[in-house]
């Protein structure tokens, strides 16, 4: 493991493990330097491949990448389950695969329960998080969850627990006024995540708006990002990759991995 890597502080069970990287401990070169981990993203295929291997001999499991579409598709995934597997959320209750998400500024949020029987994670950008009719993929996920962890309805949803890893901050996630509507439309009271900027624009607090999400789950038990600076992966590019940040001045951004995974 790399010094700088996060690792969750969570009362997550001794049976599950997680982490989210960081910049650190790769062999990319460039606006990828150096543990790049997405292979859509221009880098060096040769690059990426060395560097999920890195992450893999950490873990000690396989991560599965997924193709991440910005939907609210929920794979289940075991041994077989190949990369490139079209989902923005993944589960799991096999041992040996890392669920697995990539982040440039997007909200990664990872799950598992008070048994430590399952675990699962989640991306949210904010088109996957807005969804369709109020239900986005972090409402598809805890679904598909609560059905594999075998978590009864009722409290069943205090039984889960929760960890934001970093993204774009609320200081730097400026948005047009449809991205404020996609919320409120079904949320009203979500408007308190956005703050007015010049030019009919807004300031946004992604993490903010998926507390708000997981709280209507029934999700008490939230951990991790919150909105503070230290989160903001715009802010502070000698540690995390952003695509806003870096993709225009840079000509690419790397991704970072959230992982989750049973031992």
């Amino acid at each position: 493991m790399q010094h700088d890597w996060l690792m969750p502080d969570w009362p997550a069970p001794a049976t599950v493990r997680a982490l989210c990287t960081t910049r650190s401990g790769g062999v990319s070169t460039g606006p990828y330097e150096s543990l790049n981990l997405g292979d859509h993203v221009g880098d060096a295929p040769a690059a990426v491949q060395a560097n999920r291997r890195l992450l893999q001999q950490a873990l000690g499991v396989r991560p599965v990448f997924l193709q991440q579409i910005h939907g609210r598709q929920v794979a289940t995934l075991d041994a077989q389950t190949p990369d490139g597997t079209p989902a923005d959320g993944c589960m799991t209750h096999s041992p040996g695969v890392a669920c697995t998400i990539m982040v440039a500024d997007c909200l990664p949020v990872l799950f598992t329960n008070r048994k430590g029987s399952a675990v699962a994670a989640a991306h949210a950008g904010w088109r996957g998080l807005a969804g369709e009719g109020g239900r986005g993929v972090l409402e598809s996920t805890i679904e598909s969850f609560r059905a594999l962890a075998h978590t009864d309805t009722g409290d069943g949803a205090a039984e889960i627990i929760a960890w934001l890893g970093p993204c774009i901050g609320p200081e730097q996630f400026e948005v047009g006024p449809e991205v404020k509507a996609a919320f409120e439309v079904h949320d009203p009271p979500a408007a308190a995540c956005f703050r007015p900027r010049a030019g009919g624009k807004w300031l946004a607090d992604l993490a903010g708006l998926a507390r708000r999400r997981l709280q209507a789950l029934g999700i008490t038990s939230i951990h991790g990002n919150d909105g503070s600076a230290p989160w903001c992966t715009v802010s502070d590019p000698s540690r995390f990759f952003s695509h806003r940040r870096d993709a225009v001045a840079l000509g690419g951004s790397g991704r970072l991995a959230a992982c989750i995974w049973l031992v």
